[in-house]
């Protein structure tokens, strides 16, 4: 008898076969949604059993009264990172606090725009930085030139990979590419970083 079982006419296939013919390529969309209810969207996607991410990181506020608090602040405005197939992408849209999927803008055609699908690795970098750098991440949608790529040395962002920029006030800033979003930057020492053998 053959491993795979049937269920309701759909046979389960073992993991690790993505790619294969009838199985449905899962990816990272952007799902677009109102401001201010981005963490609201992202419990209800996985509460429907669907797999997403919210870029946040954790924040140390002042207020006035001096008073300090933890926050979770998210990084990118109105924007839910969900992983899943074209089928149920098209399920997920259809969802009262969806807008819609981002589309890549960049695209050559100019009258069907793809939608944008970030790639794993981007998301697993992504997920690396905000997780545990003791600055705050910011995204900038400005295209920056090639750099020198860098490896960081020390500090809790060991073993991360980008390109160094100096910025006009003399400071140097790491920049991991994300395609289609820009660049996520994040303030970094040069003494704490090394030259990537090309």
């Amino acid at each position: 008898m053959s491993a795979d079982v049937v269920t309701k006419g759909v046979t389960t296939v073992p993991s690790g076969v993505g790619g294969a013919v009838g199985v449905e390529r899962r990816c990272w969309f952007v799902a677009i949604v109102k401001n201010n209810t981005e963490k609201m969207a992202h419990e209800r996607l996985a509460k429907a059993g669907y797999e997403s991410y919210l870029a946040t990181q954790t924040l140390y506020r002042v207020w006035k009264n001096g008073k300090r608090a933890k926050v979770e602040h998210v990084v990118l405005p109105t924007l839910v990172f969900v992983r899943c197939s074209e089928r149920e992408r098209m399920q997920i849209v259809a969802l009262p606090y969806i807008n819609r999927f981002m589309t890549n803008k960049a695209s050559g055609n100019s009258s069907a725009k793809p939608l944008a699908v970030i790639p794993d690795r981007q998301i697993e970098t992504l997920r690396f930085m905000l997780g545990q750098s003791d600055v705050p991440v910011t995204i900038s949608e400005r295209s920056f030139q090639k750099g020198d790529r860098v490896r960081v040395a020390r500090g809790k962002l060991c073993g991360l990979e980008g390109e160094v920029v100096t910025t006009a006030d003399g400071h140097s800033e790491l920049i991991v590419r994300i395609d289609i979003l820009g660049c996520a930057k994040v303030m970094i020492e040069a003494v704490d970083i090394e030259l990537v053998d090309k």
